[in-house]
């Protein structure tokens, strides 16, 4: 099959590699159907992350279930599944309370098991899943090709910002602020609204961008930052500051946006992942009483809720992926991310 791997700074390839088999009994073979690039896959090919032998890589996918293993029970083959960015068990006690990403067995894609077998990375042709029970969620039935790219959104993009908008507590009648302009964001956006909140305030420099965020419910679009950013959602806000602030940058400047256009006694919630030092001003937590949560996204315990309303058409993140490429051309995609010349790039063998 053909898989891509990255070799180092901006250098993807997509190879041929050996066809994923069973393994274990607990293991998946899935058929991929659509994968995508994420903003995190960046960081190596920028050479934040260095690179120190070819690897694998990809996070997001759906696809068909080809095999399984005897003691596979949740999916079948036939299945339409969706895999979150993060394999787990499903059955550890951090599984249990919903925080799959720290699964006492986790795994990631792209990566060696403690056993040192291969785990396939998102962007190929096939895919091994280990703990397919735990890891998989299969869609009631096959979905028609138009649900599809809201489907893969559930891997990541779309559970990661919902999970910014739980973190911060976001509900019915709040005002939510939504720093960052990337998918996550965007999903941050369309998260706000399906809460319940009654204004949201997308803060994007960038007019493909803002169009997104208008069409998943933002009410207004703050193009300022830094200080002009906060006294620009000071003036929306009446000069109170919003009730709750979705991050999802990763930034120290990112962070410091957040904190800034909160109300006091308000909440703010992180996702975007931690680079350029993020840091928390605990005098300012502490003496105005905002509540700082979040962290990486535990995707998999939010997927059935997500996907029963990507299933009924009541929400369609889909949207945020505004370029479709081959998988012969992933290093375009790549390319095109890093440029910003494409929000998210969805991929298809």
């Amino acid at each position: 099959m053909r898989a891509t791997l990255i070799h180092g700074t901006r250098d993807i390839r997509l190879e041929d590699v050996p066809d994923p088999k069973l393994e274990l009994p607990s293991d998946a073979v899935v058929r991929v159907v659509a994968s995508c690039v994420c903003g995190s896959d960046l960081w190596p090919y920028r050479g934040v992350r260095p690179v120190k032998k070819p690897t694998r890589i990809g996070h997001e996918f759906v696809g068909v279930v080809e095999a399984v293993g005897g003691d596979v029970r949740t999916v079948r083959t036939g299945d339409f599944v969706i895999a979150p960015f993060a394999l787990s068990d499903g059955t550890c006690p951090h599984c249990r309370n919903g925080i799959h990403t720290s699964c006492e067995h986790g795994q990631w894609w792209g990566s060696e098991d403690d056993e040192g077998r291969m785990i396939d990375g998102g962007q190929g042709e096939y895919v091994r899943v280990a703990m397919a029970d735990g890891t998989l969620v299969a869609t009631p039935e096959l979905p028609d090709d138009a649900m599809v790219a809201s489907l893969l959104t559930l891997s990541d993009v779309m559970g990661t910002g919902h999970h910014a908008a739980h973190a911060a507590g976001v509900g019915p009648g709040q005002t939510v602020v939504v720093v960052g302009d990337g998918a996550v964001g965007l999903c941050a956006v369309l998260a706000a609204r399906r809460l319940g909140a009654e204004r949201v305030i997308a803060m994007s420099r960038h007019a493909d961008r803002q169009a997104v965020a208008r069409r998943f419910g933002a009410d207004v679009i703050v193009e300022e930052r830094g200080d002009d950013g906060a006294a620009r959602i000071e003036e929306l806000t009446d000069g109170v500051g919003a009730d709750a602030v979705l991050e999802c940058v990763g930034t120290k400047e990112s962070m410091a946006q957040a904190i800034a256009s909160a109300r006091p006694g308000g909440r703010v919630g992180y996702v975007g992942v931690p680079a350029g030092g993020p840091e928390l001003p605990i005098g300012t937590l502490f003496s105005s009483n905002i509540t700082v949560g979040g962290g990486v996204a535990p995707v998999r315990a939010y997927i059935p809720e997500l996907l029963a309303d990507v299933w009924a058409g009541r929400i369609d993140p889909g949207i945020v992926f505004d370029r479709t490429f081959p998988l012969a051309d992933v290093a375009d995609a790549y390319r095109g991310m890093d440029e910003r010349t494409v929000i998210k790039a969805l991929l298809t063998p």
